[in-house]
């Protein structure tokens, strides 16, 4: 069973049983439960693969057949295999250095994270950078102290590391928390204004928390990939491959072995393509081309790539940003916060630009996945849609996490032909703060509706949004099928299963 993992990696493509195959295969599995997703043939007891590539399924008898003198032979002494499973939205590259780096995802504490940061800053070099990514205030189960919108201050922080800068990721990616001294290095002052698109928290005083949300994170990013970028080009390719690696571990750990990545750069997407060329990237990866600017959009001439290096990589469709993420009060909504009642949340990107970039992905046959997560960014983009596919079906553009909708808007998805990407999981994780955010009404109709888009007509897909989320997909599938919190077991507007 050493290889049940191979198996897995195998089992993503099934070849249809009736084709004549060509053997002799390099692995057999037999003797098993084979669950296939073939409704024509729904179960196995055999499987025999030529390295990625599934030959044929079906009883013991014929399959061996298959064999070779050198053909692996592995019996699953009645065992459960089933194919691999497909990660619908997540962000590849960053589940990576959130292994390398420090993973706070489980944290329950300022206290507990301020502590982790300590450790660190004592092996840390003179100057280096400390990152994390995880934290989520309203997650932690003892008070952080004075606290603004729940974020702490970052006196703590700085004080655990007074001379290696710090920045600390939100879970949701869409907000971190700096400390003093990197801070001073991105040369941020009371005085500094918010950014489009972002905002720099500050007290009612005007003293800064050291929380910075949205576009407000490119001031602290700007000092820390300078400092990045003083590596060789060989150090961050090699870098980067060792984070792919423990990306690949731990989705196969995890039994996913096909991943649709949420958005790489054109430096990632080539580095994605080198790994899968050489044999270093261990599963199949598609990836969005992640809001590419004005000035690189003839780049997209280039693409869609589709099936490089025997079909381990596709680069096929194009990732935007239109608002940030409810926890971090960054989605864009019809009405204010409940519990922030002077803000409507956060537009990322002018809708004009929006648009701009949907003309590019019509003229250059790409698919078109945007980021919406409030209300009001999701009747927005879908108008955007609307207006540049016009009578066009079939395209599968997406809204990557539609996870807050306006009831009226939810029959667009499937008159217009839009996948709803969601992941059932932030439903769970995100259920102790949602009704606060958006009010009971708003959050019984409109938050995580998948059954009103289901019944409606309308395709989705189901992703966990790692590193935001745990990369698993069985506690994905039980928040969709029973929208129970693994916290209190209470379930959350359970209409919506």
């Amino acid at each position: 069973m050493k290889n049940f993992n191979l198996s897995l990696l195998a089992l993503l493509l099934f070849a249809a049983c009736s084709q004549k195959p060509a053997g002799p295969a390099t692995l057999i599995l037999f003797n098993g439960n084979i669950f296939t997703a073939d409704s024509l043939l729904p179960k196995a007891s055999a499987i025999a693969m030529d390295g990625a590539h599934i030959l044929a399924v079906g009883a013991d008898e014929e399959i061996r057949k298959l064999a070779g003198d050198k053909t692996e032979m592995i019996d699953l002494q009645g065992a459960f295999a089933m194919p691999g499973f497909i990660e619908g939205h997540g962000h590849f590259s960053s589940l990576g250095r959130s292994l390398q780096n420090l993973n706070l995802m489980n944290t329950r504490s300022w206290q507990e994270i301020t502590g982790l940061v300590a450790e660190k800053a004592k092996t840390a070099n003179p100057g280096d950078w400390i990152e994390g990514r995880g934290w989520h205030q309203e997650k932690w189960t003892s008070s952080a102290g004075a606290t603004v919108n729940g974020y702490p201050y970052h006196d703590l922080l700085s004080a655990a590391s007074p001379e290696n800068p710090v920045v600390l990721y939100h879970a949701s990616g869409h907000g971190l928390i700096a400390n003093a001294r990197a801070i001073a290095l991105a040369g941020i002052s009371r005085e500094t204004s918010d950014p489009v698109g972002g905002r720099i928290v500050r007290d009612a005083s005007g003293n800064l928390t050291g929380v910075f949300e949205e576009n407000a994170m490119d001031l602290i990013e700007r000092p820390f990939s300078e400092w990045k970028n003083r590596q060789s080009e060989a150090e961050r390719r090699e870098n980067f491959a060792q984070s792919v690696e423990l990306a690949v571990q731990e989705c196969l750990a995890k039994g996913i072995t096909s991943f649709q990545d949420a958005g790489s750069d054109f430096w990632e997407i080539e580095q994605y393509r080198r790994l899968a060329e050489s044999g270093r990237l261990g599963l199949r990866l598609w990836a969005m081309i992640s809001q590419p600017k004005a000035a690189d959009l003839p780049k997209l001439a280039e693409f869609p790539k589709i099936g490089l290096a025997d079909g381990f990589f596709t680069v096929r469709a194009v990732k935007a940003y239109f608002d940030g993420a409810l926890g971090s009060y960054g989605a864009w909504l019809l009405a204010p916060y409940t519990d922030k009642p002077d803000s409507y949340g956060q537009n990322t990107n002018p809708v004009a630009d929006i648009g701009a970039l949907a003309a590019a992905c019509k003229q250059y046959g790409l698919q078109y996945c945007v980021h919406a997560i409030g209300d009001r960014a999701n009747r927005e983009v879908l108008g955007v849609f609307e207006t540049t596919l016009q009578a066009e079906s079939g395209l599968r553009w997406r809204v990557e996490h539609a996870q807050h909708i306006d009831p009226q808007d939810i029959p667009r998805f499937r008159q217009l032909g839009v996948i709803a990407s969601m992941q059932a999981i932030h439903c769970t994780s995100d259920a102790p703060f949602v009704v606060k955010r958006l009010g009971e009404q708003r959050a019984r109709t409109g938050a995580y509706a998948w059954r009103s888009l289901l019944d409606s007509g309308a395709r989705l897909a189901n992703g966990t949004d790692a590193p935001v989320e745990d990369v698993a997909p069985l506690p994905c599938l039980y928040a969709a099928v029973t929208r129970k919190r693994s916290d209190t077991g209470l379930t959350f507007f359970p209409e919506q299963k």
